[in-house]
């Protein structure tokens, strides 16, 4: 790769052609300061707009201030950083940013971790010079995410997220000049767009326009209401990742710690959505036996390949974008609401408390898990599977709130007999998990023969697209993940064009999959965080004493004493879902 050679304040630096001023920057340790630049190298994402100017830089020979972050390097060139010219530049466009900003900090969600605030202590801003016209929008409320365009700094990293890592195309830039701001087409409400609630422009949002719905003020007063039986789930995801928020190092398991901390938070039972994990592979792994053993014997009407139903981020961006491939994905609920759903029955019944006494709360590293329990489907007479659903940030601010030590916490179990799970759900938490798991149960119940493997490592990986040929006693199981909606367009366009030789498909919405959802404890673009969490999850299902979830004596009883068999009358009735089209023709009439 050719080299070029540069000077940054004063200190040499060689930096492949291409590079720009703050990647040359970076590497011999000069920090520059920066609010619309964002990166995922891993996956290739970009964000360098170079329009918030606040990487302004002084390059010899040039009159006007260069932007770092899109400036490339020249031979030669020779640059400053932190010249009088600059901080003054800098400084300036600050102010002129935070004079059309609501100031607001106190009861803002970003606050202590926005950017923008970053910024104003970085550079001593203690008033706005400039007074003048300022931006009125109306806030937005969603299920899933609160949008508050008062806020929006034109980074445009939401924009980059939502069209480049998810093709979903729900957010763009609209109008020129001072009304330029993001928002979807026609400005509707994000419910009535294409938005798939991923929360991934929530996650890389550098201020608090695009913030999460915090469920945990209800999550509280459902606690202190006296009359209300209150239980908690806790996803795979959420065991890797929340000890961040207590300084812990990324991949840190604090399964323990976490029902601890739930226990003393004052709920009434502490259950494990690994569990309903578990009985998602006895529903979902028999539909796929059902498949295949069809399609082995000749059934031309058997529609393959069969598509996980887990990531409802995933669910709601095929009934937007493929509904005409709505019946090929998984009938099974999603852990969540199978959890949901059992709470509010088999549970509710065994402990005697009324459907309508019971409150649900489930903690995930997901955004679109709050859309999800909204929907009506989900509902019983109105009554929702799943009550709340909160983000693992939000679970970290509430354990503050109450004044818990969690890195001192004593580990507690999951009560019971929701609580049990194996190493297969732990896996759920990360792109590749699902279908290994359900591999486990899947060969072993089809071939009537031990496993000669456990672990599936050609399942494994964090590339965008993968696939995998699985040998089930001399059937060739062919088998395709994604991660990232644009990755799985590209498998759903292969089905369409029936060009797919898949016979089943795992896909998650999020980059790496649960791991990074957009409730996780942000990284900032740092994929050796992502790496920590993906291991951990391995980590955790080494450690399990059972690792195949058809062997999970907690699930083996409940299909005795309640649900019957996989796939039955009962489990359909309460494990399962159906689709929709949601796919929208907007009319335009011209004058």
């Amino acid at each position: 790769m050719d080299k070029i050679k540069l000077i940054i304040d004063n200190k040499e630096v060689s930096v492949p052609k291409g590079s720009t001023i703050l990647e040359a920057a970076h590497k011999i340790g000069i920090d520059i300061p920066t609010l619309c630049h964002f990166e995922l190298k891993d996956l290739d994402i970009h964000n360098k707009p170079g329009g918030c100017r606040i990487c302004v830089v002084e390059v010899e020979g040039r009159r006007n201030l260069a932007p770092a972050c899109v400036t490339e390097c020249t031979e030669g060139m020779i640059v400053k950083t932190n010249s009088i010219r600059v901080l003054n530049a800098r400084r300036t466009v600050l102010e002129l940013l935070l004079s059309d900003h609501p100031a607001d900090c106190l009861v803002c969600a970003k606050s202590c971790h926005c950017q923008l605030q970053d910024l104003a202590a970085r550079f001593g801003v203690r008033e706005i010079p400039f007074q003048g016209e300022q931006s009125s929008y109306q806030l937005e409320v969603s299920p899933s995410i609160i949008r508050d365009m008062n806020k929006c700094v034109m980074c445009r990293r939401c924009e980059t997220m939502c069209n480049e890592l998810q093709t979903v195309g729900a957010l763009n830039a609209i109008e020129r000049g001072f009304p330029a701001v993001v928002s979807t087409a026609f400005n509707q409400t994000l419910a009535n767009s294409p938005c798939t609630f991923c929360g991934q422009c929530v996650a890389v949002c550098p201020v608090g326009a695009l913030v999460e719905m915090d469920h945990t003020p209800k999550v509280i007063r459902a606690i202190a209401d006296g009359k209300k039986t209150v239980v908690v789930q806790v996803a795979p995801a959420v065991r890797v990742a929340l000890g961040e928020e207590f300084g812990m190092k990324p991949g840190t398991i604090v399964t323990g710690k976490l029902t601890a901390a739930l226990k003393a938070l004052g709920f009434n039972y502490v259950f494990d959505t690994d569990w309903s994990a578990d009985l998602t592979i006895m529903e979902e792994g028999t539909e796929l036996i059902d498949k295949l053993t069809r399609h082995l014997n000749g059934d031309k009407s058997v529609k393959l390949p069969l598509l996980s139903s887990c990531c409802p981020a995933w669910v709601n961006f095929f009934e937007y974008h493929f509904p005409e491939l709505k019946d090929i994905p998984s009938t099974a609920k999603s852990p969540q609401q199978m959890f949901g759903s059992i709470a509010k029955s088999y549970f509710a019944d065994k402990i005697g408390v009324k459907r309508e006494d019971m409150v649900v709360v489930s903690v995930m590293p997901c955004l679109a898990k709050k859309y999800e329990c909204a929907r009506d489907e989900f509902k019983v007479d109105g009554n929702p599977d799943v009550d709340y659903s909160i983000s693992t940030r939000e679970l970290a601010a509430l354990i503050k709130q109450a004044n818990i030590d969690f890195k001192s916490l004593e580990d507690a179990p999951f009560d019971s007999p929701l609580g049990e799970s194996t190493g297969a759900a732990v896996i759920f938490g990360t792109t590749g998990g699902v279908i290994e798991a359900a591999v486990r149960t899947v060969y072993e119940v089809l071939t009537k023969k031990p496993l000669p493997k456990l672990e599936f490592t050609e399942l494994r990986g964090l590339e965008g697209v993968r696939s995998a040929t699985i040998d089930v006693d001399g059937f060739k199981l062919n088998i395709g993940i994604a991660h990232g909606l644009s990755n799985a367009r590209k498998l759903l366009n292969e089905i369409k064009e029936g060009k797919s030789q898949f016979h089943a498909i795992e896909v998650m919405a999020c980059p790496g999959g649960c791991i990074d959802g957009g409730g996780q404890p942000l990284h900032h673009g740092n994929s050796e965080i992502i790496k920590a969490r993906w291991e951990a999850i391995y980590e955790a299902d080494r450690n399990m004493p059972i690792r195949k979830s058809h062997e999970n004596p907690s699930i083996q009883a409940i299909y005795k004493e309640f649900l019957g068999e996989p796939c039955g009358h009962k489990s359909h009735e309460l494990l399962h879902t159906h689709y929709f089209d949601k796919a929208k023709v907007i009319e335009v009439k011209l004058d």
